[in-house]
C-alpha cells in the first residue's frame, strides 16, 4: 500500500492565522503546494478579501500568505489516499499532523480555521481541548455551499 506524504507546514514567526486543510489533492501534489487545483476557490477567495491580484505562481501564493500572516498546513500528514476525495480520505489509513508542536513553536498563531468538514471533524476529535477552532466552508470546487462571507469575517484581523 502506497503512503502519500502531505506538505510541510507553510508558516513563519509572524503567522497569526493557521488554515488547516485535510490533505493535498492530486493536483496540489502535482503542483507541490497547497490548493493547487485551479478550480479550488482558495486563492481567489484570499485575493478578493485582501484586495490583491489572484496569485498564480508559487512565489505569489507564498507572498500573499506572508503579507497577511497566514500559515497553511493539513491536518493529515500521511495517508494511503487514492484520488482527492475527503470521502476516500476519511476511510483511509492516516497519520495526523503534530498540531500541538506547531502551535507551541509558533505562539503568534491566534486563530485556527479548518477548511472543510473533514479537517474540522478530525481537529475536534483529536485537539478540541487544546485550541479554539472555526469550521470554514470548504473552498473545494466540489462544495456547492461555499460561503465567501464566512471566510471574509474570519480572515479580517
Amino acid at each position: 500500500m502506497t503512503k502519500l506524504q502531505g506538505f510541510k507546514p507553510f508558516i513563519d514567526n509572524d503567522s497569526k492565522i493557521l488554515i488547516l486543510g485535510s490533505f493535498p489533492s492530486v493536483k496540489s501534489r502535482e503542483n507541490g503546494f497547497y490548493y493547487g487545483n485551479k478550480q479550488n476557490r482558495f486563492w481567489k477567495t484570499l485575493a478578493t478579501i485582501f484586495q490583491e491580484n489572484v496569485p498564480i505562481t508559487l512565489q505569489e501564493k507564498q507572498d500573499l500568505c506572508r503579507k497577511h500572516k497566514i500559515a497553511l498546513w493539513d491536518i493529515v500528514e500521511e495517508s494511503n489516499l487514492k484520488g482527492s476525495s475527503d470521502q476516500t480520505l476519511s476511510k483511509s489509513i492516516i497519520k495526523l499532523a503534530d498540531i500541538k508542536s506547531l502551535i507551541i513553536n509558533y505562539p503568534n498563531i491566534s486563530k485556527i480555521l479548518c477548511n472543510g468538514l473533514l479537517a474540522y471533524n478530525l481537529f475536534i476529535k483529536h485537539f478540541k481541548d487544546d485550541f479554539p477552532v472555526v469550521k470554514m466552508p470548504s473552498t473545494s470546487p466540489a462544495n456547492t455551499r461555499f460561503n465567501f462571507e464566512i471566510w471574509k469575517k474570519e480572515l479580517i484581523i
